[in-house]
């Protein structure tokens, strides 16, 4: 079955369950089924090698005109897609909420995020700076040897996979970061739309097939294939066409794609983004004049969203004394009060009630907080150990998807700084400090700076600013690519690559480079 139907859809919309490849929205041998947090379940197309091969094809076509089309075109079908999702703004909430159990004043703000995002990337491109053109002039009389015309330019690599997330319908998924960035860079994207929410995905979709059409752009240059299976995703980065791979998940997941894309006869590129547990760290003397708003603040961070951010500070590091009591009294009184909240899927949730059983019944670990889990729904945990028992059990640092933070007593600033030193790669690390406690973040932030891509000074990880100097990476694990980013201009970058032109006769030149 094939549909080249597009309509801005209103807050009734009722998926077609298909997928959108090369302008149509096709069938699929087979059907998966959502599940969502309240209304009936729907069967979805799930796709398969069958599916890739052909969106492949497409997007290999579409690169020939879109790699070529000038900053201004694809400036032009970034503002569209923005401009088509916000008038779909109410059906996209009415959906995404069904399926995700996200609050709409969530869904909203996230909303806004995405389109902010696209039209950033509008204006970045518009301005021409991310090309880093370069050139050096001939010298032909250079004795011994003349030196050739030199001309350097940015250019787009080709059709990109990219994987929706399971925590953020939108600005992760089918039209978010990875994909805005990518079309940005003149890159065709196919997307496989992530199970927990196909249908906001495929409304999304429906909103760039629209953009696709008003600016006549190659139909090729956009695919969603929807499915739940290990297999889809095994073809999409296996196969030759794909030139890099933008992934938002788990580190298990992030793991086995970032493997297959290097035992490629032709290794590519895998931009993963796969946790974090973002530790705070509570310097002495802002613990002791602010603990009362640190332990409040913290405790919110953390249970936002159910925790279900990849920014979430799992950890809190603080040394020794009376004011570490009292930020556990505070925090703990917090986080009971704070009831079991909805994960985004089933699966999340009993993975979040097996990872904090896990740390519950570690020796050594004390529990603060252990509320109620139920099907579904995720209650605090609050968990305490010493330094000692930290470095005896290096599973402490392994994300727990979920509100569950643990905090590590130290005995002074020099313990403090070796659990810095012995720390994983981090999306972000946080310093609460007064200024009499200027001399201990002297002494941790060079530590921070080779373990994380953010470093905050008293605030809290959780929300990730669109901006061009944002950072969201960080060495492995909390990405596979240290040297990116997948929020801010920056992550534009990632879907280029530098091409050198030498006495080249300008009218062959690509017209940014002459």
């Amino acid at each position: 079955m094939t549909s080249t139907a597009s309509t801005v859809s209103s807050p009734g919309f009722t998926p077609r369950g298909q997928h959108l490849i090369d302008g149509a929205w096709l069938a699929g041998s087979g059907t998966f089924l959502s599940e969502p947090t309240e209304g009936a379940a729907q069967a979805f197309a799930t796709g398969g090698r069958a599916e890739v091969d052909r969106a492949a094809a497409a997007a290999d076509r579409a690169f020939d005109s879109y790699g070529a089309s000038t900053r201004d075109e694809r400036a032009r079908f970034l503002d569209a897609i923005a401009t088509a999702i916000e008038a779909r703004g109410p059906a996209i909430t009415a959906i995404g909420s069904r399926e995700t159990g996200l609050p709409a004043a969530r869904l909203e703000g996230e909303r806004g995020r995405t389109v902010g995002q696209l039209r950033l990337f509008a204006g970045h491109i518009r301005a021409g700076d991310y090309l880093d053109r370069r050139q050096d002039a001939a010298l032909p009389d250079r004795a011994p040897l003349p030196r050739p015309e030199l001309r350097m330019i940015q250019r787009p690599i080709g059709p990109v996979a990219v994987f929706g997330a399971s925590n953020f319908p939108l600005a992760f998924s089918t039209a978010g970061g990875d994909t805005a960035a990518a079309l940005a860079a003149g890159c065709p994207v196919i997307v496989k739309g992530h199970p927990a929410h196909p249908g906001t995905g495929e409304i999304v979709a429906e909103a760039i097939l629209e953009a696709i059409t008003a600016c006549d752009i190659d139909p090729g240059v956009f695919a969603l294939i929807q499915g739940n299976t290990h297999d889809l995703g095994a073809a999409l980065v296996t196969h030759p066409a794909m030139r890099a791979v933008g992934f938002t998940g788990s580190l298990g997941a992030g793991r086995a794609l970032f493997d297959l894309c290097a035992a490629r006869p032709e290794p590519i590129p895998f931009f993963g983004e796969l946790g974090s547990i973002n530790p705070v760290f509570l310097l002495p003397h802002a613990l002791a004049a602010r603990g009362t708003e640190l332990a409040r603040g913290w405790a919110a961070s953390l249970t936002m969203g159910a925790g279900q951010f990849c920014t979430n500070p799992g950890v809190v590091v603080a040394i020794d004394g009376p004011d570490a009591d009292g930020f556990v009294a505070l925090a703990t009184e917090a986080l009971t009060a704070t009831g079991p909240q909805t994960t985004l899927t089933a699966g999340i949730g009993a993975a979040y009630a097996r990872g904090r059983a896990r740390i519950a019944g570690i020796a050594g670990v004390t529990t603060h907080v252990l509320g109620d889990n139920a099907a579904r729904r995720a209650a605090p945990g609050f968990f305490e150990v010493d330094a000692a028992t930290w470095f005896a059990h290096p599973e402490l640092a392994d994300e727990v998807f979920g509100p569950a933070g643990l905090l590590v007593r130290v005995a002074d600033a020099d313990e403090m700084l070796r659990l810095a030193r012995g720390l994983a790669g981090q999306l972000t690390c946080t310093l609460q400090m007064d200024a009499e406690d200027a001399g201990l973040a002297a002494a941790l932030l060079p530590v921070l700076e080779r373990k994380a891509g953010r470093i905050l000074a008293n605030g809290f990880p959780t929300g990730v600013e669109v901006a061009d100097a944002m950072v969201h990476g960080g060495p492995y694990p909390a990405s596979t690519n240290f040297g990116a980013t997948s929020v801010g201009t920056l992550a534009i970058r990632r879907f280029l690559r530098p091409v050198c032109y030498q006495n080249l006769p300008v009218d062959l030149l690509p017209p940014d480079a002459r």
